[in-house]
């Protein structure tokens, strides 16, 4: 087979994972990343059951476990420790995983392979869809590939040229996350895990690893996250965490000795966003080939429903399969318009969920107590995915 070269622009979750995946699969890959260096995300995140089928079809499963720490059925709670949902003995085939981003990080820099070419320093500012083949430039340099997978994150370059119409909207709430080593929380009892609802607030918790099994190492402890209603705070870390403590206070143990044992470095402060509408399509021929859309590029995400990492993964899988046997030409584009066949539909049922659960989840009215059901019913119906289906 000829060669096939392929540019992935950005060097996130998706881009990782869509590097990799091509990589392995016969392709060419240049990564352009950025900033100067790939890094690994601060905090952790969840990972729901198609986020962990994704990573196996990527062949990345046989290192999962190792990294990552089943999510215990905690059961949803009012403010006041009241329960809204009691906590069932929980079917860890159904249920997330908690990973740290670090450890997810490490295990796509491990199997990139030396093959790839990664350039570091790269801000893409341009493009050219009418040319012969894909082509994306920076102030300094243009390159030109067979394929180009856009996982520039919702901020996208790449989709802002492609579908100018779609736009970053704010969800009306902020979002915070924190791992704190569990050196830094000897009191705070088992079992860990669960969430609590009320006002428009959110507060989630749970388990990364076993205590005492890391040691002093920060990738080891106790996840929580939490959202509040109203827009991301521009304060010092210092500052948002002390407003956290005071718009949490009183509520349930163990969440006022979480935020207690949280220090201003252990607090991420992410953007919570979500495009409307979504692009048109995620893929875009152009010549002998084309660009893709993939993860927060494609369908960023807001956080309640938690599908950002699981989607972008589907997006890696998927494209993977599509473009095993494809040939730049009409294989190819037939290839590309098939990985939109698949993700498209996929991408716009996920979004409906998370627009029903935020509304659902900040209502203060009737709705509010409706939101713990919609909550389960929403992450089992997003979770559904298998590759290939």
């Amino acid at each position: 087979m000829a060669v096939r070269s392929a540019l992935v622009v950005g060097g996130g979750i998706g881009g990782l994972a869509a590097a990799g995946a091509l990589a392995r699969t016969g392709w060419q890959v240049t990564l352009l990343e950025r900033a100067d260096r790939l890094r690994a995300g601060r905090a952790a995140l969840l990972l729901w059951p198609n986020g962990v089928r994704a990573l196996r079809a990527l062949g990345l499963g046989a290192g999962l476990e190792a990294i990552s720490t089943p999510v215990a059925a905690g059961g949803i709670r009012r403010p006041d420790g009241q329960w809204l949902r009691q906590p069932g003995v929980g079917d860890l085939s159904t249920a997330p995983v908690v990973v740290h981003r670090a450890d997810l990080h490490d295990a796509f820099i491990a199997t990139l392979g030396d093959e790839i070419d990664i350039r570091t320093g790269v801000e893409v500012r341009a493009l050219r869809p009418g040319a012969d083949r894909p082509t994306v430039s920076d102030a300094r340099s243009t390159w030109e590939a067979d394929l180009v997978v856009a996982a520039d994150g919702a901020d996208s370059v790449v989709r802002r040229r492609l579908a100018p119409a779609s736009t970053l909207v704010s969800a009306g709430y902020a979002a915070w996350r924190a791992v704190i080593p569990w050196f830094r929380a000897p009191h705070v009892g088992a079992p860990l895990g669960g969430e609590t609802i009320g006002g428009g607030h959110r507060f989630v918790h749970a388990s990364l690893g076993e205590r005492g099994s890391s040691g002093g190492s920060s990738r080891g402890g106790i996840y929580w996250t939490a959202t509040v209603p109203g827009a991301a705070r521009p304060e010092p870390p210092e500052t948002q965490l002390m407003l956290l403590r005071r718009w949490f206070a009183g509520w349930h143990a163990p969440i006022s000795d979480l935020l207690a044992a949280t220090e201003p470095d252990d607090l991420v402060q992410e953007p919570v966003r979500d495009l409307r509408p979504l692009p048109p399509v995620f893929a875009y021929p152009a010549g002998i080939g084309g660009y893709v859309l993939l993860g927060d590029a494609a369908h960023a995400l807001t956080t309640h429903l938690g599908q950002g990492p699981g989607l972008a993964l589907e997006d890696a899988a998927t494209l993977q399969a599509v473009l095993r046997g494809a040939i730049p030409g009409r294989s190819l584009v037939d290839s590309l318009e098939e990985y939109n066949r698949q993700r498209h539909p996929r991408a716009e049922r996920v979004t409906s969920l998370a627009r029903r659960l935020d509304a659902a989840i900040q209502s203060r009215g009737v709705a509010a107590r409706f939101a713990p059901r919609l909550l389960e019913r929403s992450t089992a119906a997003a979770a559904d995915w298998h590759p290939g289906a």
